[in-house]
């Protein structure tokens, strides 16, 4: 059987989720060897890509699917995504050995478990909550801007 080198992977996150986001940003600031996107579980999209995403429990464990239609989820979705990054492949193949495959499980299964209160815990805002907060600036035109701040020269009410 031939095998087409995996060229792109589609990682399924919560975006209610401040771990996720974190995450998300670290992963996109690596220096990768595939590329890697990101799409809500919960979206029109990530059904599109993945009829069965609501049957794997997306909510509870991070789900990768690659281009060729292969995917993980739990443990082995965090090993692909360090495989992805050039500083991490090699650690990704150590992780993935059966001496630290029980580790692995329980860490990954533990953060799974508790990641929205280890957000709140370390303060890490979600990319809905980001978006609920930009979304409080009434922004015309769309265009924020500080307003016009005046020296105690030219008086307040000049």
């Amino acid at each position: 059987m031939n095998e087409e080198p995996i060229d792109c992977l589609t990682v399924f996150y919560d975006p209610n989720c401040g771990l996720c986001r974190t995450f998300r940003s670290w992963l996109e600031e690596q220096p990768l060897w595939v590329a890697v996107r990101f799409v809500g579980y919960d979206s029109p999209e990530a059904l599109r890509l993945m009829p069965e995403i609501g049957s794997l429990g997306a909510d509870k464990e991070c789900v990768v699917l690659a281009g060729d239609g292969h995917w993980w989820q739990g443990p082995d979705a965090w090993l692909v995504c360090l495989w992805a990054t050039k500083a991490h492949r090699l650690r990704a193949h150590d992780l993935a050995s059966p001496r630290f495959r029980p580790f692995l499980r329980r860490i990954v299964h533990g953060i799974s478990q508790h990641r929205l209160s280890l957000s709140k815990l370390l303060g890490l805002r979600s990319e809905r909550q980001i978006e609920a907060e930009v979304a409080e600036f009434n922004c015309p035109e769309g265009s924020c801007r500080l307003p016009t701040l005046r020296t105690a020269k030219e008086g307040v009410g000049a």
